[in-house]
Protein backbone atom coordinates (compact mmCIF):
# COMPACT_ATOMS: atom_id res chain seq x y z
CA UNK A 1 0.00 0.00 0.00
CA UNK A 2 1.21 3.71 -0.96
CA UNK A 3 2.20 5.49 2.00
CA UNK A 4 3.30 9.03 1.89
CA UNK A 5 5.92 11.28 3.93
CA UNK A 6 5.51 14.78 4.06
CA UNK A 7 8.30 17.61 4.39
CA UNK A 8 8.69 21.35 4.40
CA UNK A 9 6.46 22.41 6.92
CA UNK A 10 7.87 25.33 9.54
CA UNK A 11 7.10 28.51 11.59
CA UNK A 12 6.74 31.63 9.19
CA UNK A 13 5.26 34.70 10.08
CA UNK A 14 2.32 36.34 8.27
CA UNK A 15 2.58 37.08 4.13
CA UNK A 16 5.48 35.07 3.56
CA UNK A 17 5.69 31.62 1.82
CA UNK A 18 6.26 27.66 1.97
CA UNK A 19 6.50 25.22 -0.04
CA UNK A 20 5.38 21.53 0.66
CA UNK A 21 6.72 18.27 -0.28
CA UNK A 22 5.36 14.81 -0.40
CA UNK A 23 7.09 11.57 -1.54
CA UNK A 24 5.00 9.02 -2.23
CA UNK A 25 6.76 4.97 -1.74
CA UNK A 26 5.58 3.99 -4.94
CA UNK A 27 4.17 5.37 -8.05
CA UNK A 28 1.61 8.03 -8.48
CA UNK A 29 0.66 7.72 -11.83
CA UNK A 30 -2.11 5.35 -11.86
CA UNK A 31 -3.48 7.53 -8.44
CA UNK A 32 -6.09 9.92 -10.47
CA UNK A 33 -6.39 12.64 -8.09
CA UNK A 34 -3.90 13.85 -5.31
CA UNK A 35 -5.34 16.27 -2.48
CA UNK A 36 -3.05 18.12 0.06
CA UNK A 37 -4.98 18.37 3.39
CA UNK A 38 -5.01 19.67 6.31
CA UNK A 39 -6.22 20.10 10.23
CA UNK A 40 -5.61 22.92 12.92
CA UNK A 41 -6.69 22.44 16.43
CA UNK A 42 -9.96 21.04 17.39
CA UNK A 43 -11.48 21.68 13.92
CA UNK A 44 -11.76 18.17 11.18
CA UNK A 45 -9.18 17.72 8.95
CA UNK A 46 -10.15 19.75 5.59
CA UNK A 47 -9.31 19.17 1.47
CA UNK A 48 -7.51 22.57 0.68
CA UNK A 49 -6.33 21.26 -3.07
CA UNK A 50 -6.49 18.80 -5.89
CA UNK A 51 -4.51 17.99 -8.83
CA UNK A 52 -5.76 15.75 -11.51
CA UNK A 53 -3.52 13.25 -13.08
CA UNK A 54 -4.30 15.62 -16.14
CA UNK A 55 -2.98 18.62 -14.46
CA UNK A 56 -6.21 20.38 -13.27
CA UNK A 57 -6.75 21.75 -9.85
CA UNK A 58 -9.56 23.05 -7.66
CA UNK A 59 -8.95 24.88 -4.22
CA UNK A 60 -10.78 25.15 -1.20
CA UNK A 61 -12.14 29.14 -1.75
CA UNK A 62 -9.80 30.21 1.65
CA UNK A 63 -6.80 29.78 -0.23
CA UNK A 64 -7.35 30.51 -3.90
CA UNK A 65 -5.30 32.76 -5.50
CA UNK A 66 -2.66 31.82 -2.48
CA UNK A 67 -1.31 28.36 -2.99
CA UNK A 68 -0.60 26.46 -6.12
CA UNK A 69 -0.58 22.49 -6.30
CA UNK A 70 1.39 20.31 -8.66
CA UNK A 71 2.61 16.89 -9.17
CA UNK A 72 5.88 15.09 -10.61
CA UNK A 73 4.84 11.41 -11.39
CA UNK A 74 8.46 11.19 -12.56
CA UNK A 75 9.43 11.64 -9.15
CA UNK A 76 6.39 10.40 -7.33
CA UNK A 77 5.94 13.42 -4.82
CA UNK A 78 3.19 16.04 -4.83
CA UNK A 79 3.91 19.61 -3.80
CA UNK A 80 1.92 22.67 -2.21
CA UNK A 81 3.61 26.33 -2.71
CA UNK A 82 1.77 28.16 -0.19
CA UNK A 83 2.41 32.36 -0.54
CA UNK A 84 0.61 35.31 1.45
CA UNK A 85 0.03 32.76 4.58
CA UNK A 86 -2.60 33.59 7.05
CA UNK A 87 -2.40 32.51 10.83
CA UNK A 88 -5.61 30.78 10.05
CA UNK A 89 -3.16 28.65 8.12
CA UNK A 90 -1.87 27.62 10.96
CA UNK A 91 -2.54 23.53 10.89
CA UNK A 92 -0.79 19.97 10.14
CA UNK A 93 -0.69 19.50 6.52
CA UNK A 94 -0.89 16.10 5.10
CA UNK A 95 -1.14 14.51 1.18
CA UNK A 96 -3.03 11.50 0.38
CA UNK A 97 -4.97 10.53 -3.01
CA UNK A 98 -8.34 12.22 -3.75
CA UNK A 99 -10.53 10.48 -2.35
CA UNK A 100 -8.21 9.34 0.14
CA UNK A 101 -6.47 6.06 0.66
CA UNK A 102 -6.84 4.30 4.23
CA UNK A 103 -3.31 5.15 5.29
CA UNK A 104 -2.08 8.56 6.49
CA UNK A 105 1.22 10.06 6.92
CA UNK A 106 2.57 11.77 10.04
CA UNK A 107 1.74 15.40 8.12
CA UNK A 108 4.00 18.55 8.63
CA UNK A 109 3.28 21.21 11.20
CA UNK A 110 2.74 24.34 9.11
CA UNK A 111 2.57 27.62 12.04
CA UNK A 112 1.92 31.65 10.75
CA UNK A 113 2.51 33.72 13.39
CA UNK A 114 4.27 36.63 14.45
Amino acid sequence: QVQFEESGGGLVQPGRSLRLSCAASTSIVSIRGMGWYRQAPGKQRELVAVISSGGSTTYVNSVKGRFTISRDNAENTVYLQMNSLKPEDTAVYSCNAYPPLASWGQGTQVTVSS
